[in-house]
């Protein structure tokens, strides 16, 4: 159904939180709120949830379904900055458990307004933050061709990148290119082969909203932060779509359950390398029932870490 947001990885994401009546809970990423209703339903009046994101409409919907519940906290910005929050979010150390799941949410990308979307004609904006100057259009139509090659490849890993940014070029010569489905059109002209069962657009839309929304540095300064929200024995749990933002998080998790780095062979005690984290289990990924009923469940990865006690 148009709008309906489905969370992907919901009971693997609850049983990796542990969440416990009296805890403490983050969900950094509120999208729709799945995620958010089921932790709230698993916590008695003593327990505390607080809900994050930087789209307006989300944060709407968030205040029209949980506004009332006093256990409820809900808080717009980015989820790099929730540590310079501790009013409103929490301070250091409070956190029994922090939720990340990444990516685009089926309202966004189901309203053609948002221009997420090359299925739906509409502005071709992509900001998830709409009180953010820049939308893709504007990126689009004044980087140059050499920039847009470089997103085009590093954040769709798109194979006919320069290909695309010429025919950008070429096209906003004649004049803006200022819709999701002017933008498609030029991409499947521009691309020689189709990947089988893809549209030719998804790897450049992919690309530009990742850019827009500076989502691998937006994700690779909050996972920093969260570590230090978390409380000893707290659980942090990521739901991402893409390899990139999954290489950053495994790499983040790797280089915190093995604490400080030393020079190779040098003997040094385990004790002293004060490891933070410690990961918990393989990565997870959807089932094939999961992803038979929501499709969009087909590229999670869901990955855990607990918080050490001796970490500092």
């Amino acid at each position: 159904m148009s709008g309906a947001h489905q969370p992907v990885l919901l009971a693997e994401a609850l049983e990796a939180l542990a969440v416990r009546p009296q805890g403490r809970y983050l969900d950094a990423t509120y999208g729709r709120g799945g995620h958010s209703a089921e932790i709230l339903a698993r916590l008695a009046s003593g327990g505390r949830l607080v809900a994050i994101d930087r789209d307006d409409q989300a944060i709407a919907a968030a205040t029209r379904r949980f506004g009332e519940d006093p256990r409820m906290t809900i808080v717009k910005g980015r989820f790099s900055t929730m540590g310079d929050d501790q009013a409103r979010v929490g301070e250091r150390g409070s956190f029994d458990g922090i939720l990340f799941d990444l990516g685009v949410s089926s309202p966004q990308l189901d309203d053609p307004g948002r221009g997420f979307s090359f299925r739906h004609d509409g502005p071709l904006d992509m900001r998830m933050d709409r009180q953010e100057a820049l939308t893709a259009a504007a990126w689009l139509n004044g980087a140059s061709e050499a920039e847009i090659a470089q997103v085009l490849h590093d954040f769709g890993e798109e194979r006919f990148a320069r290909r695309i940014a010429r025919a950008v070029v070429a096209a906003r010569a004649q004049g803006a290119i200022s819709t999701t489905a002017q933008f498609a059109a030029l991409v499947a002209r521009a691309v020689p082969r189709r990947e089988p069962g893809q549209d030719p657009a998804t790897r450049s839309f992919q690309a530009l909203r990742i850019a827009i929304n500076d989502e691998l540095g937006e994700l690779t300064r909050a996972l920093p932060v969260a570590l230090e929200l978390l409380a000893p024995g707290g659980r942090l749990v990521v739901i991402s779509f893409h390899s990139l933002e999954d290489r950053i998080v495994k790499r983040f998790f790797a280089q915190e359950s093995r604490g400080d780095t030393h020079p190779a062979r040098l003997p040094v005690p385990y004790a002293t390398l004060a490891p933070r984290l410690k990961v918990l289990g393989k990565s997870r990924r959807a089932s094939r029932v999961e992803i038979a009923a929501n499709p969009r469940s087909r590229s999670a990865v869901m990955r855990v870490a607990e918080r050490l006690r001796g970490g500092v």
